[in-house]
């Protein structure tokens, strides 16, 4: 029951964002989990992921965090210097079912500090 809740809320989000999205903007997508965070900058007329960073990834891996903000912090810098390395610099934020709280709220401030706008 619960997991319907939590689909159908992520489906209305993600339409409303559609419906805004006049200018083909790409859409910013969050996802997370107890410990690690995730974001992906998608481009919804090709349906085609462009970039992705994720806790993971072997390069944030190696850094040894213990706080889970620190991660997204640096999931937010890498996604940011990829997607600055393939001229992206609007996008529509969709945080899906999760609160602007946090570990999205901190990973949104930081890409929006190194040159993303949303």
């Amino acid at each position: 029951m619960k997991l319907d809740k939590i689909i159908k809320k992520k489906i209305r989000i993600r339409n409303k964002l559609k419906k805004v999205n006049k200018n083909n903007k790409l859409r910013l997508t969050v996802d997370k989990s107890s410990k690690n965070i995730s974001a992906q900058i998608i481009d919804d007329i090709n349906n085609k992921t462009l970039v992705a960073a994720s806790s993971l990834e072997k390069d944030i891996k190696k850094i040894n965090k213990t706080k889970k903000s620190d991660l997204s912090l640096f999931v937010a810098e890498t996604l940011a210097k990829r997607a600055i390395k393939q001229n992206i610099t609007k996008v529509y934020f969709d945080r899906g079912y999760y609160k602007y709280h946090g570990r999205v709220k901190l990973l949104a401030d930081t890409l929006r500090k190194n040159g993303l706008e949303f």
